[in-house]
C-alpha cells in the first residue's frame, strides 16, 4: 500500500528543515552501501519529528532499539543536550561501522553508547530502576512486544515511547497477510492501545509512527 502520495511526500519533505550535508552524506552512502536495504532508513521528515519529539519533552536519557547505519540516532542525539545520552542497540558491525563514521561528524558521538547485542538482552541487563526519557523502536517486528515492555517499564511519567513501521505498509490491516511480522505487529499495536500504563496515538506518518506517552 502506498501510503504516501508521491507528490504529497515530496511536498512533505519540501516544508519541514532541511537535512544538512551530514544526514544528505549519510543517506547516499547508505543506499550505495546496503543496496535493498535502504529502506531500512528513516526518512528525513520523521528523524526532523525525533529531534523535535526529544526536544520538547526534554529529554536526557535516550534508548534506540534498531540503529542501521545511524540517521535516526543522530536524529535523536541531536536533541539531546550536551551532557545527554543514547543507548544504540544493534547487532551488525557492518552497518554500524557507518553510523559511527558520520555520529563523529555530526558531533554527537559522545552522547552515543553503541552496544552490539541483541538488543533484548541489552534492554534486560539494565538496572530494573534504569529511568529513560525517550526511546526509539525500529528494529525486527517480531522483537517489538519484548523491547516495548522492557523500556516503558523504565520510562519516567511523561516520557515517550516512539515505534516505527506500525502500519506495515498497510498490511495490518488485512487479515489475509499472515507473515509473521505482520501478525506481531498488530499484537502490538493492540497491546499499546490497551495499555493502561500510557496514552497512545497512532500517526499516518511513513509507515506510521505509534507515540506511547507514560502516565
Amino acid at each position: 500500500m502506498d501510503l504516501i502520495n508521491p507528490a504529497v511526500s515530496d511536498y512533505l519533505l519540501a516544508h519541514c528543515t532541511p537535512a544538512d550535508d551530514v544526514l544528505r552524506d549519510l543517506a547516499e552512502e547508505t543506499r550505495a552501501a546496503t543496496g535493498g536495504s535502504a529502506g531500512m532508513q528513516i526518512s528525513h521528515d520523521e528523524g526532523e519529528f525525533l529531534t523535535m519529539l526529544v526536544r520538547l519533552i526534554g529529554a536526557r536519557r535516550a534508548v534506540e532499539v534498531g540503529v542501521f547505519t545511524g540517521y535516526s540516532s543522530i536524529c535523536v542525539a541531536r536533541g539531546l543536550p550536551t551532557d545527554g545520552h543514547l543507548l544504540a542497540c544493534d547487532v551488525s558491525e557492518e552497518w554500524t561501522s557507518i553510523a559511527r563514521r558520520y555520529w563523529d561528524r555530526a558531533g554527537v558521538a559522545d552522547r552515543i553508547e553503541l552496544r552490539l547485542a541483541p538488543a533484548l538482552e541489552t534492554l534486560r541487563s539494565l538496572p530494573r530502576d534504569e529511568v529513560v526519557d525517550f526511546a526509539f523502536i525500529d528494529a525486527d517486528k517480531v522483537g517489538y512486544p519484548d523491547y516495548y515492555e522492557e523500556l516503558v517499564t523504565r520510562l519516567r511519567p511523561g516520557g515517550l515511547i516512539a515505534l516505527d513501521n506500525v502500519l506495515r505498509g498497510g498490511r495490518v490491516l488485512d487479515d489475509s497477510f499472515q507473515d509473521e511480522s505482520d501478525v506481531v505487529m498488530r499484537r502490538m499495536n493492540d497491546i499499546v492501545v490497551g495499555d493502561e500504563r500510557v496514552d497512545s496515538v497512532m500517526l499516518p506518518l511513513r509507515d506510521g509512527v505509534t507515540l506511547a506517552r507514560k502516565r
